[in-house]
């Protein structure tokens, strides 16, 4: 069906708005210009994710921004790392479970002592763990 040829971004923005993770899942081979637009419109959202942050104090912010047919969502730690989503819509509950299942994920990689919190997450198994609850959520 439809589900099929979902495609999404996937970012973990740290403090300094530097990136730290990303993961673009798209069945189409979608060309560079692109992602580098994909990339833009998450970096967009981040002063409007900054905004929300303050007005609303959940850690969950379902669409902060829209561009065409796609939706931004984003999830902040209490630490202020932004997970930033952008779809094409998928369902609330699917993207909230999605971000939070992330959140835990990334709280593990952060206990190991010799992570460095603001640089890019390095960890295979970071990145296929993620991968495997986008399968199951989005």
């Amino acid at each position: 069906g439809e589900t099929a040829m979902s495609s999404y971004t996937f970012t973990i923005v740290g403090k300094q708005d530097n990136p730290l993770y990303e993961y673009v899942h798209s069945t189409k081979k979608e060309d560079a210009a692109q992602n580098q637009q994909n990339q833009f419109f998450v970096h967009a959202a981040l002063d409007v994710v900054d905004e929300e942050m303050w007005k609303t104090g959940s850690m969950f912010l379902k669409a902060v921004d829209k561009f065409n047919d796609r939706v931004i969502s984003a999830y902040v730690t209490a630490s202020h790392i932004k997970f930033m989503l952008l779809h094409d819509g998928k369902g609330e509950d699917a993207v909230r479970n999605f971000l939070s299942e992330v959140h835990e994920l990334y709280v593990k990689v952060l206990l190991n002592p010799f992570c460095d919190k603001d640089e890019p997450i390095p960890s295979p198994s970071f990145d296929a763990r993620v991968r495997a609850v986008a399968k199951k959520w989005l």
